[in-house]
């Protein structure tokens, strides 16, 4: 098939978070499947970073990269201004003969702006969420701003929702009701993120890393995200200091970019005597997220309002159990027993933690499990696989109703 994926952002803007890993990796996989893929993004790569508004072809993906007219806007509120991206979304569908167009989150510009496009060609249009529909998981007014602007008339050009959980297809099918617009079960595929395997296969030695950030020989506890007050680290840092009692050598590294919590969370670390047990990394790309994935011995998201965590895969891809709460919507990983999920909060996460660094023998045998859950169902030729079913699902629809 030819595929056209449209998106705020890609890489290696990985500032952005899970989307852009997810989407760079979903089209990577889709090429290497035998498919031609485009992708239609903007020159965003992170606050006060710009890529060269340009088309260049990235692991046989074909990008063009529309320039955005007011940065300051893309950096503080999140939102683009691609001018053009209509005309260049037009060219693309009609130069690459496109079969699908697939957009990524919902409340976007480029959606605005790309699906009429799409319908007025007649090409089927489908969209990922990416975890971002509910309205109590960040941003809520805007979102709310936003639907009242625009929901109406923009949730229905869409043929079909990609949901990353049953509880994302859920929450799509009660937004879609709450604006008038239908979307009936038959439109709701439920499709997980993936990893590739052959990128874990050979990870660099931790010691260097554990030497690096002076993190001892003990157990490490890798937290990967961004430093938001929806990923959860502020319940993480205290149910760390409780569970010490338990593994008085441990570690915990946090690692993502600021936005806008690193300075409540090194206070945190102050108030509770934490000292150089608790590393602050900033944002780990490339090699040193994989050393620090490998330096680890357990790995910790207690985040709400997740779609389907990039991270979670990749840690359990490398061997690593997971704690986790609800809100990450990943109940298949203690049900496998790679994973133990609790609630959000102090008290489980550190009786969790406790338990875990206390037991190696449980942590290496849940990590088995871990790696071959995500082999059994979590790759991404597994996942494309099913997209295609999607897509065709799509075209089919789209026929039936020309």
């Amino acid at each position: 098939m030819n595929l056209l994926h449209v998106a705020p952002y890609y890489a290696p803007a990985w500032r952005y978070g899970g989307t852009v890993r997810a989407v760079t990796d979903l089209t990577r996989a889709q090429a290497a499947a035998g498919h031609r893929v485009f992708v239609l993004t903007t020159d965003a790569l992170g606050p006060g970073e710009r890529a060269p508004a340009a088309r260049e072809v990235i692991d046989g993906v074909d990008v063009t990269r529309i320039r955005n007219c007011c940065p300051v806007l893309r950096d503080r509120l999140n939102l683009s201004t691609p001018r053009g991206i209509a005309p260049a979304a037009g060219h693309l569908i009609r130069e690459g003969a496109i079969d699908t167009v697939h957009c990524h989150e919902l409340r976007t510009v480029e959606n605005l702006l790309v699906a009429p496009v799409a319908n007025r060609l007649g090409v089927p249009l489908v969209v990922s969420p990416h975890g971002t529909l509910p309205y109590d998981t960040g941003r809520g007014g805007i979102k709310r701003l936003w639907d009242r602007l625009f929901a109406a008339r923009l949730l229905p050009r869409f043929d079909r929702v990609i949901a990353l959980t049953a509880a994302e297809a859920a929450d799509a099918r009660a937004l879609w009701s709450r604006w008038g617009a239908t979307l009936p079960g038959e439109q709701i595929s439920v499709v997980p993120n993936g990893v590739h395997l052959d990128d874990f296969a050979n990870l660099p030695p931790g010691g260097p890393f554990r030497a690096r950030w002076n993190l001892g020989d003990g157990p490490v506890v890798l937290f990967l995200g961004r430093l938001h007050e929806r990923k959860g680290a502020q319940f993480l840092i205290p149910a760390f200091a409780r569970a010490l009692a338990a593994a008085p050598d441990a570690r915990l590294v946090i690692a993502g970019p600021d936005e806008g919590m690193l300075a409540a969370l090194q206070a945190q670390v102050r108030d509770l005597g934490l000292g150089e047990r608790v590393v602050f990394t900033g944002l780990l790309s490339g090699d040193e997220r994989l050393a620090a994935l490998s330096a680890a011995n357990l790995f910790a998201l207690p985040a709400v309002g997740e779609g389907f965590s990039m991270a979670v895969l990749e840690a359990m891809a490398c061997g690593l159990p997971v704690l986790l709460t609800p809100g990450c919507h990943f109940p298949e990983a203690e049900e496998a027993g790679a994973g133990v999920v609790v609630e959000r909060a102090v008290e489980p996460l550190a009786g969790a933690l406790a338990d875990l660094l206390a037991n190696a023998d449980r942590r290496a045998a849940m990590g088995r499990t871990a790696r071959a859950l995500v082999e059994r169902r979590y790759t991404w030729p597994q996942v494309v696989a099913r997209l295609d079913d999607a897509y065709r699902a799509a075209i089919a629809d789209r026929a039936e109703g020309a």
